[in-house]
């Protein structure tokens, strides 16, 4: 029977190089000059922090610029508060959603049935596995998540014949 995977993953190689090129960026920008700016990569978290609110924001856009030009989805990116930070610096965390959360995989399951398609949809760990029993309801389904925002990058992956 046909099957694919609907999943939302983020190329973690491509997030390291995007947040280099704005380290580099920074370094070198004529307005980060004498500041403590830094940019900090942990498994999906990535740590900004400079002095003033300012400056945490123009990272952000450094950033963000960078891991679009590098083909990470800016909905794959939750960007956090702007706080203030010890001697007087601010920081702001940026964490890096992977996976097809419970919540989103429950309205993909929902839309799939609300749309009468002959597949069937079920909910797998983080990802959600659509099958059929052809391969163009299941070309079908993929055209119509793909125009639905679920507030996450999807990706269509493992489709079997």
């Amino acid at each position: 029977m046909p099957s694919f995977d609907v999943v939302s993953e983020v190329n973690s190689q491509e997030v390291d190089n995007g947040v280099n090129q704005a380290r580099k960026e920074i370094t070198t920008r004529y307005d980060f000059r004498g500041s403590k700016t830094e940019i900090e990569l942990e498994k999906n978290l990535i740590k900004l922090m400079s002095d003033d609110e300012y400056k945490v924001k123009a990272v952000q856009e450094v950033l963000l610029g960078k891991l679009i030009k590098r083909g990470i989805d800016a909905k794959a990116l939750e960007f956090g508060k702007i706080e203030d930070a010890t001697a007087g610096t601010a920081k702001c965390e940026v964490k890096i959603k992977e996976g097809v959360d419970t919540e989103t995989g429950k309205k993909i399951v929902k839309l799939i049935k609300e749309s009468k398609m002959k597949v069937q949809g079920q909910i797998q760990d983080n990802q959600v596995r659509i099958t059929g029993k052809k391969r163009d309801d299941l070309q079908e389904a993929i055209t119509l998540l793909k125009g639905t925002d679920f507030g996450i990058p999807l990706q269509f992956k493992n489709f079997r014949d």
